[in-house]
């Protein structure tokens, strides 16, 4: 693996015609970062002065010394393969070409696809990552650094050189990193110091409402920058709208390779006041011991709204001392030691409770049965109290199916849904954009510091692509 190629000395043609020629298209292999000046420089450079050939020398280098960067990261690219058993293998060729040829293109990837963690090697594969980084967006913290350890091992490489992680208060970032993986909000703060975003060629963006900014914020840079990509995914995504946004770009859509599901309903007696927690927790272990007399070795996966729940139900769980169980806990403040447990499984058979991070953003392997709590934190602002709130809502009909679909990948699952078949038919069918639940005061701040203009007219991606 080649860590540092020393450019070599430039020699200047003696016609400056045909430098000129040659160091335009050098030029074109040069970092983001650095093609703005060297353009800059060459363009203003003229044969008249008594030291235009010096001049000329020393632009000659500082190009090929850029140049021989991407060279470099070039060396440093694994051979790519994508692992035959995910549905996204079947359409690898038809992405990459595509991503050779359009500077954006959707890509609609049901869950299990495998589209999160290969579309950065695809991207590597189309050549991509060579004069900047590959960056890919995540909402979650815990899918930030969890599907970048990943990607790592796919491609051999410990975490932080050829691929690496940046969230809020931690980043494992190096100067030889390739692709970068980072929550939305470190992408939007890098709007602020870079606002070319030059560190970056490809961008691998899926939806939150800093997202549906950013997609706005990118709709009025591509024309500035031909040579950065722009990859949009989402499990969700409302292909069509995304696609006419961003001037009919090419979809690809990969499907999800599932098993059928068997939906049980269990719902929990009572109004949520009058039950309080305990009774989820009791129905929790209830639908539990009922599929573990079923299969007592099928790994189950727990739906649960937050942080707080999570922890209530480990602690009511680990006291039933089920037989050959471990208990595992998902969510963003655990340390990587018992996140990355829950993606290396054992010979135990294993309980896994998380939030809806797990519908979309990760995928926990080994998984038989799922159990549905129905209920998800929602940041909604308030009209009412003029404030953001994180409050328990039932979630909509796609996020109650993209659970029930975490357990039919590998073979036929069971889920259990803690509500009744009724419930389920009042819910919204899909659940409300960011966009339209979130207060915008921060958005319209950021536009006018960005001097984006007047935020009714910005290319917000729910408004203007309908």
């Amino acid at each position: 693996m080649m860590c540092g190629i020393e450019p070599k000395s430039p020699t200047v043609p003696d016609n400056p015609t045909t430098a000129l020629r040659n160091l335009r298209r050098r030029l074109n292999q040069a970092m983001a970062a650095d093609f703005p000046r060297l353009r800059g420089d060459l363009d203003r450079w003229r044969p008249e002065p008594a030291d235009a050939d010096a001049r000329l020398a020393k632009l000659t280098q500082q190009i090929e010394a850029s140049a021989a960067k991407g060279d470099a990261r070039r060396a440093r690219v694994p051979a790519i393969s994508v692992p035959e058993e995910l549905p996204i293998a079947a359409k690898a060729e038809e992405i990459t070409a595509a991503i050779r040829a359009h500077q954006v293109v959707v890509i609609a990837g049901e869950t299990g696809s495998g589209k999160t963690t290969q579309l950065p090697k695809l991207c590597l594969a189309a050549g991509r990552g060579l004069t900047g980084l590959i960056g890919c967006t995540q909402p979650r913290r815990i899918a930030a650094k969890s599907i970048s350890r990943r990607v790592a091992e796919e491609l051999k490489s410990p975490l932080g050189q050829l691929v690496g992680f940046a969230v809020r208060f931690q980043d494992q970032i190096g100067e030889d990193t390739l692709v970068k993986f980072m929550t939305d909000g470190i992408l939007l703060a890098e709007t602020q110091s870079d606002r070319m975003l030059r560190r970056y060629d490809t961008l691998i963006i899926e939806r939150s409402l800093n997202i549906d900014f950013l997609l706005g914020y990118l709709k009025r840079l591509l024309p500035k920058r031909p040579d950065l990509k722009v990859i949009i995914t989402s499990a969700t995504i409302d292909t069509e709208r995304f696609a006419r946004h961003f001037g009919n770009a090419p979809v690809i859509s990969v499907e999800g390779r599932g098993y059928p599901v068997e939906m049980r309903w269990r719902p929990i007696e009572g109004d949520r006041e009058e039950r309080g927690d305990d009774g989820l927790y009791r129905s929790i272990a209830a639908a539990a011991e009922e599929l573990g007399r079923e299969d007592p070795r099928g790994d189950i996966l727990v739906f649960l709204p937050g942080e707080r729940e999570i922890r209530d139900a480990h602690k009511a769980l680990e006291q039933r001392r089920y037989a050959h169980t471990e208990v595992l806990p998902l969510y963003a403040r655990l340390s990587a030691a018992a996140q990355d447990a829950v993606f290396r499984p054992g010979a135990q058979r294993r309980i896994v409770l998380a939030t809806n991070v797990a519908e979309t953003s990760i995928t926990v392997p080994r998984i038989r049965f799922v159990i549905d709590s129905g209920i998800a934190r929602v940041n909604r602002y308030s009209q009412r109290a003029k404030v953001q709130r994180l409050q328990i809502e039932p979630i909509s009909q796609a996020s109650a199916n993209q659970r029930a679909g975490r357990c039919g990948r590998l073979s036929a699952g069971i889920a259990v849904r803690l509500y009744d078949e009724a419930d389920f038919q009042r819910r919204p069918a899909y659940t409300d954009p960011e966009l339209l639940r979130s207060s915008l005061a921060g958005v319209i701040l950021r536009m006018l510091d960005l001097d984006l203009g007047d935020p009714a007219s910005f290319p917000f991606t729910h408004t203007q692509a309908r």
